[in-house]
């Protein structure tokens, strides 16, 4: 059987991605699911603490080692093509796709966590929609609940389809204890103009993970 599986992009860089990646993987292991984490490049590993892969690692409860759950990683905060480039060396589309293959073929449910947003270049010619594409799993798209997430959301969810790619659901992150009529206007605009459901997590206290909330996305 297939594994179950979720790609999460999001609208831009620093909109929360790990961490609706990391809540989502932590409820199907919850559920007593083998769980599969992928992030195909992790940049920015100079700036220190817990990194991508490490938080997905953990959500997860993963056995998985590093190389196998982020295949390139790099010390500087700069696109993964450029990381790559820096470090003297080009990313292999082909070699990225096998190793997402490989987690999903043993595990119940595979968490991918793409780079910054669907369009971001892993190497010159290959974006991470093309991966995403490749592996098949409905999108996942994070975004900010607050002033400009409309455009920035509906550009992400037109890229997804003009690639035919599902888009499963919109998760608005932040969303504030007391959403004011902006956010609330943001979760029904996006809504009514795609007929994609618009989900909302609030603030994610990462070193409690018993009390993660639950998005059921898998």
């Amino acid at each position: 059987m297939a594994a179950r599986g979720v790609f999460v992009t999001g609208t831009g860089t620093e909109v929360g991605k790990s961490v609706v990646a990391a809540v989502i993987a932590a409820e199907a292991a919850a559920e007593g699911l083998s769980v599969a984490v992928f992030k195909p490049a992790v940049s920015g590993l100079d700036e220190g603490g817990e990194a991508d892969h490490e938080l997905l690692a953990r959500a997860s409860g993963s056995a998985q080692g590093e190389d196998e759950i982020a295949p390139y990683r790099y010390g500087p905060p700069v696109s993964p093509h450029l990381a790559a480039e820096m470090a003297g060396e080009e990313i292999d589309a082909d070699l990225l796709e096998r190793a997402a293959e490989d987690a999903a073929a043993g595990a119940e449910a595979v968490v991918v966590e793409g780079v910054g947003g669907l369009m971001v270049p892993l190497r010159p010619d290959y974006l991470v929609r093309n991966l995403a594409a490749q592996l098949g799993h409905p999108l996942v798209i994070v975004a900010h609940a607050g002033l400009g997430t409309i455009n920035h959301t509906l550009l992400t969810i037109e890229a997804a389809w003009t690639a035919e790619l599902e888009v499963r659901v919109v998760v608005l992150n932040r969303w504030p204890a007391e959403p004011g009529r902006l956010e609330e206007s943001n979760r029904e605009t996006i809504a009514e103009l795609t007929g994609v459901e618009v989900a909302t997590l609030g603030e994610v206290d990462l070193a409690d993970p018993d009390d993660w909330p639950r998005l059921g996305l898998l």
